[in-house]
């Protein structure tokens, strides 16, 4: 392909929490540009929204099923290669399918749809077109933790035994929802965000981290999930123990009433050698410990030189890869995945390195079944997906 991909958006208009993220992540590789979009349920902040986007007014939408219907009418050369969804959980699994269902790619946010059968769906469906779908779990873009991910490949750690992964915030310590915080109204409604609260909207983070860093999958988890804020009708702090597929056990704490916390996340892994930390208010640096030398602190572009570190660092060495690059390393690699398919060529490894439907249908797993474990006053461990 000799063009940049084009983009269109569900959600994300001037009024949004996380669309102008997307946008700014899509951009940096100036690998994609935006052509349309549908960004509000109320057709006039789309409409206001598309004007500052600097967007044509026949490519700003009143609905997405409108977009998706008028834009698979254009020719080849005009239409969107794929559509971003930025909306609140309930409205993923509509407009993701009918994206799907009209030969359009897609990135979500997660967790990717409202309930496992959704996800499920959504699976069979990109199997049948044959299709890319991104979900975006921003944490395993950072370099830091790709170089993670790979030593533990290598085998640097030996087999992993223990997993520790935290994800402390603090902003609903209070009953925010109450005073006009649209993102706290419908993240601790059930009718928009699901069954789970914090556990749904950080926990999966925590165990994305998890799973993605060691590669292994959860197999069997007990958990306590907590209201801490009266008449809070979703869980607003939680923790589990996990199993993991080879033996190895994990601890997992999310928590949204941690005072004065922001995004604390971190996750400690330990193997039979050695023991690797990353945490992302100090995103460049991974700490490697080990039984027989030294305790190591690897920096993102000196001294984190593997192959996978390098293709997602993007600034000069000493200077911090934040959020940002993270997201956009995964709007990269999900782009020239697209790209590649369109060529006729198989994308490389390094191009398919970014969450995908797999990864979705595991983070609803373990919604269900953190919530199926945490709630009941006995203590018993759950099968993971059950």
């Amino acid at each position: 392909m000799n063009r940049k991909l084009r983009m269109g958006m569900v959600g994300g208009g001037t009024d949004a929490f996380i669309g102008a993220i997307h946008r700014l992540a899509a951009f940096m590789d100036n690998q994609i540009e935006l052509v349309c979009g549908c960004f509000s349920v109320n057709p006039e902040i789309s409409k206001s929204s598309g004007k500052l986007y600097y967007l044509p007014e026949d490519r700003v939408y009143e609905t997405y099923q409108e977009m998706f219907e008028k834009e698979a009418k254009l020719p080849d050369g005009e239409r969107m290669d794929f559509v971003s969804i930025v909306t609140p959980n309930f409205v993923h699994f509509a407009p993701a399918m009918m994206a799907l269902e009209n030969g359009f790619n897609v990135v979500l946010d997660k967790p990717i749809t409202f309930t496992l059968d959704e996800a499920l769906q959504l699976k069979a469906k990109v199997e049948e077109t044959g299709l890319t779908l991104a979900l975006t779990h921003t944490y395993s873009g950072y370099p830091a933790v790709k170089h993670a991910r790979q030593m533990v490949a290598d085998g640097e750690l030996g087999e992993i035994r223990k997993v520790f992964v935290e994800y402390p915030q603090g902003w609903l310590s209070a009953r925010v929802e109450e005073q006009g915080n649209a993102q706290a109204s419908w993240r601790t409604d059930p009718k928009k965000s699901g069954k789970a609260g914090c556990m749904g909207d950080i926990g999966t983070h925590a165990h994305q981290l998890a799973e993605y860093i060691t590669g292994l999958k959860v197999t069997e988890l007990c958990a306590e999930l907590n209201v801490f804020v009266p008449n809070r009708l979703l869980d607003d702090d939680g923790a589990a123990l996990m199993r993991f597929e080879n033996g190895a056990k994990g601890v997992l704490m999310a928590t949204q009433i941690a005072a004065g916390e922001e995004n604390a996340i971190r996750i400690r892994v330990y193997g039979e050698k050695g023991g690797l930390e990353w945490f992302q208010h100090e995103p460049n640096s991974l700490i490697a410990k080990w039984l027989d030398k030294p305790t190591q602190i690897l920096r993102v572009g000196t001294s984190m030189n593997s192959a996978v570190a390098t293709h997602n660092t993007r600034t000069p060495g000493g200077h911090p890869e934040g959020y940002l690059e993270a997201f956009a390393n995964i709007y990269r690699n999900f782009a020239w995945t697209v790209m590649a398919k369109k060529d006729g060529n198989e994308p490389t490894a390094e191009m398919l390195d970014f969450p995908n439907v797999e990864d979705g249908i595991r983070g609803m797993q373990f919604i269900d079944t953190v919530v199926k474990a945490g709630y009941d006053n006995e203590i018993k461990w759950v099968k993971f997906g059950e």
